[in-house]
């Protein structure tokens, strides 16, 4: 009866800390699509952000000449 009990409880520590690392997988594949997205995001901003330095670049090498 004793062993029953125990091995019921101890299923239910492995069951309970399976169920913690699948959702914790979860949890982080989620935070490393995020972190995916803001990444895209500033690698847009960047090459924005060259284009224009480039044609600010022509246009003081335009004045210049």
């Amino acid at each position: 009866m004793v062993t029953d009990q125990l091995l019921v409880v101890v299923l239910a520590v492995i069951i309970g800390t399976l169920a913690a690392i699948v959702y914790s997988l979860r949890v982080l594949v989620l935070m490393d699509r995020k972190v995916e997205r803001i990444e895209e995001h500033i690698e847009r901003m960047v090459n924005h952000l060259l284009r224009e330095e480039l044609k600010i670049e022509r246009a003081v090498a335009k004045k210049r000449k």
